[in-house]
């Protein structure tokens, strides 16, 4: 258990102390951390993956207000099911239960993931710092 936590907070945490200021005096930075609807709603037999995601969510937003004031943002993407090779290590039933969760009947897609990080990395997200976007297919509406 404590092996997850470990292994995803100390994915965020170590950059932030070793990159940021060359990215502040640049003048220009976008950072997009990637998290999961299971950091928003904790998934049964998942407890330590929600508990870091949801770390990584915490991260973001405090990395956000901290940051707002120099030309960098701090954005996260909670995607829910995204078909991933991930997928073929579940159970039919496991996959199916995921599934009918979300709203859309359907998974997400890489390239979904992609596009919307592709914009929170661009200067067109230019008003948005420490916020968490829901790629869930209407999973998560909160």
């Amino acid at each position: 258990m404590l092996g997850i936590l470990r292994l995803i907070l100390r994915g965020v945490f170590p950059f932030y102390g070793t990159t940021l200021r060359p990215i502040i005096d640049a003048g220009f930075g976008r950072i997009v951390n990637l998290a999961s609807i299971a950091g928003k709603e904790g998934n049964p037999s998942m407890s330590a993956y929600s508990a870091a995601k949801a770390g990584v969510i915490a991260f973001t937003k405090s990395m956000g207000k901290e940051l707002a004031l120099t030309p960098v943002r701090v954005n996260c993407i909670a995607p829910a099911v995204i078909e991933t090779p991930l997928l073929q290590q579940m159970t039919p039933d496991a996959l199916a239960a995921s599934l009918a969760k979300i709203p859309m009947q359907r998974a997400g897609t890489a390239g979904e993931v992609a596009s919307l990080a592709a914009w929170l990395a661009s200067d067109e997200c230019s008003f948005s710092t420490g916020a968490t976007f829901d790629l869930s297919g209407g999973r998560a509406t909160y």
